[in-house]
């Protein structure tokens, strides 16, 4: 049965899409099975934020692209973000890969790194293990299910056991025209490996209206540690969905994510870790800035079912002009997890009086033995500080970029990649001004 959907694709359509690009049998099939369900079922409900009226379906699927594979040929937006020294990088535009390059010593390591479309045809079985499984489900809700149906780019990582990952891998995602991206990124970690991992998500020429449907799966195997670095970047007028999450069975394994959610459009997004492992760590900073008539959600959820597990969550906002945010943090303890430990604050800045902002810290705990706590601040700028900046020859709005640098810095400072926070850094001060 063909689901009707609001844009026209259909069963055919889909098929003819997985017959494209050589896909195997059981992709296809998933397709076709998510698109059945996309009417049936609901958009996710995040809170305290209507998005009934927001398009989340995209009206163009057609590319347009052709690859070159030439570091020359990538536009001078990519260039910026991945700077001159390019030793890892796989670079795609409207889901197509556009640059890929990966040090023949990690391939000889055993070591994956290549678009979702070669993975699927050169990695089937690995892939199919692990698309879609114990982290993100189709069958969740209208946007995970489009997702499934829909997926048109994206990255596939694969770390052996024993295999430490020295030199970031690096993607860079454009989105051009009235593209509809639904990019998904895949990372397994197996035992005692460790790799780090940066993406960078950007607007391309002039946008039209569209949307980016993001999804990206993090498998975290004993004793293996994954850093996840994301700098997202959309225009305004794309309509982001993006949920990212971490399953971390293994004893000792350890994520980490660190995020600059920077888009200029409504967006809302979920961050889960699920711990599962005993001695299981997982870490996630998140900054935002909102400006315009912008709305945005997210949450950041850490859930803790290994004993000894710790989780920790740091987030800090700014809103600006007339933008709207919401911050949600939910540690959740479940029965079982005794000693596990979870941490979280939460704070908003805002910069003008029809600016708002919503922290909320959440504890969910069902065990007893264990240890948690929050902190939670939602604030304008103190009116003492901007005296004295302005008193010492400062402008308004010097004194205001100096004070917004300063409420982000406890988070930007604490980044453990780099180049993440350095790229944090440039995005802000064109925000700012």
């Amino acid at each position: 049965m063909t689901a009707e959907t609001k844009f026209p694709v259909n069963q055919t359509d889909v098929e003819n899409l997985s017959k494209d690009r050589q896909e195997p049998k059981w992709l296809t099939e998933l397709r076709v099975s998510s698109l059945e369900k996309v009417d049936s079922l609901e958009l996710p409900k995040p809170d305290k934020t209507k998005i009934t009226k927001w398009n989340f379906t995209p009206e163009n699927l057609d590319a347009q692209v052709d690859s070159s594979n030439s570091i020359e040929g990538l536009s001078d937006t990519v260039k910026e973000l991945v700077g001159e020294n390019v030793q890892t990088l796989l670079a795609q535009k409207n889901g197509v890969t556009t640059y890929h390059k990966l040090d023949a010593a990690l391939t000889e390591k055993g070591v994956i790194f290549t678009d979702f479309q070669t993975a699927v045809k050169e990695h089937s079985d690995l892939v199919e293990k692990y698309f879609m499984q114990d982290a993100v489900s189709p069958n969740e809700h209208k946007l995970t299910a489009l997702h499934a149906a829909l997926v048109n780019g994206g990255t596939f990582i694969y770390v052996p056991k024993n295999v430490e990952v020295e030199v970031p891998l690096q993607a860079v995602y454009s989105q051009e025209g009235n593209f509809g991206l639904f990019n998904h990124v895949l990372i397994v970690a197996e035992a005692n490996s460790s790799v780090t991992y940066i993406e960078n998500y950007v607007t391309e020429g002039d946008a039209t209206a569209t949307v980016a449907n993001i999804v990206a799966e993090v498998y975290v195997a004993d004793g293996a540690s994954v850093h996840f670095g994301a700098v997202d970047n959309f225009s305004t007028e794309v309509t982001t969905y993006v949920n990212r999450r971490a399953h971390v069975p293994g004893r000792d394994a350890q994520v980490y994510w660190a995020l600059g959610q920077m888009n200029d459009g409504n967006t809302i997004s979920e961050n889960t870790t699920y711990l599962v492992g005993e001695g299981s760590y997982g870490d996630t900073k998140t900054v935002s800035i909102g400006r315009g008539k912008q709305v945005q959600n997210f949450t950041t959820n850490v859930i803790h079912w290994g004993k000894n597990s710790d989780g920790q969550i740091l987030k800090h906002g700014v809103m600006r002009e007339e933008a709207t945010s919401i911050f949600n943090g939910i540690s959740k303890i479940e029965h079982g997890a005794t000693k596990a430990n979870g941490e979280q604050t939460e704070r908003v800045l805002m910069l003008s009086e029809k600016a708002r902002g919503d922290a909320n810290p959440i504890l969910l705990i069902e065990e007893d033995d264990v240890t948690a706590g929050h902190a939670a601040s939602v604030g304008k700028i103190d009116p003492i500080q901007m005296f004295y900046l302005m008193s010492r020859g400062l402008s308004r709005r010097e004194a205001e970029r100096l004070i917004i640098h300063g409420f982000l810095a406890p988070v930007v400072n604490e980044l453990p990649i780099e180049s993440v926070k350095e790229q944090l850094i440039e995005v802000i001060e064109r925000k700012v001004y």
